[in-house]
Formats: C-alpha cells, sequence, structure tokens
C-alpha cells in the first residue's frame, strides 16, 4: 500500500441501516467504490476529480428527485 492509500471506510452516517452501505478508499491515485455487502464484488474506479464532483453534486441536490 502506498502512503496515500487507505483502507476500505463506510461514512459515520451510514450507522443503523442494516449494512446496506456503499465502502470507499484511496488506491494507486484513484477512489475505489464498493458495495459493503459483497466486499469481494464488482469495485468502481474513479478519478479524485471525478470522485470531489459527485461528491459535490450529491450535496448541492443535484440528485434529488
Amino acid at each position: 500500500m502506498s502512503d496515500s492509500d487507505t483502507p476500505w471506510f463506510k461514512s459515520t452516517k451510514s450507522g443503523g441501516n442494516g449494512g446496506s452501505c456503499v465502502e470507499t478508499r484511496r488506491h494507486n491515485g484513484m477512489v475505489e467504490v464498493r458495495d459493503s455487502k459483497d466486499p469481494t464484488g464488482p469495485v468502481l474506479t474513479v478519478s479524485r476529480e471525478n470522485w470531489r464532483a459527485f461528491i459535490s453534486a450529491a450535496k448541492a441536490g443535484d440528485f434529488d428527485i
């Protein structure tokens, strides 16, 4: 693991929903996302810039229905 790599983690706000969460980590200069219920399943890998844009849009309510 390089200095910028991190272990998988869930948001502290994800408690109490029965474990239905996503986990993220930094790995090889990218951000990886996976389903916490399926840790050996598929992993979505995105650039750090795209992850920041996604998080900013989510916080701004851009994906609200």
